[in-house]
């Protein structure tokens, strides 16, 4: 019974449910954002190259190389995406100043610069 109580401490911890959360909520971010790439970005380099459907059935050599570069193109905009979020985060977070000192803490910082000018 201790390995089962133990497991469960573990998987009730904050860290491991907060990760739960970050994976579920992360699979449904990938399909907005595979859905971005494939209905609007590819299509728009399809037309570049001249037909929109084209570019994610371009292969050399019999390697999908279409499909390769819109991996890395999906990869590209969710670390972009994610860049911006953890900024906007980090630039809301804004750390308090310190704490004034007490008064105690001040006549014993005042005492410590007097006996240093001794």
């Amino acid at each position: 019974m201790g390995l089962l109580k133990d497991f469960k401490d573990f998987a009730m911890k904050g860290n491991v449910l907060d990760l739960a959360v970050a994976v579920i909520i992360g699979g449904a971010f990938q399909k907005i954002i595979s859905s971005l790439v494939d209905n609007l970005i590819m299509p728009i380099i399809g037309l570049v190259l001249g037909d929109a459907n084209k570019f994610s059935t371009l292969t050399v050599g019999g390697i999908k190389v279409g499909l390769f570069i819109q991996a890395i193109i999906d990869f590209l905009i969710i670390a972009f995406i994610l860049f911006i979020m953890v900024k906007v985060l980090q630039g809301k977070k804004k750390t308090a100043p310190p704490p004034a000192p007490s008064s105690t803490d001040q006549l014993l910082m005042e005492i410590r610069d007097e006996l240093r000018k001794k």
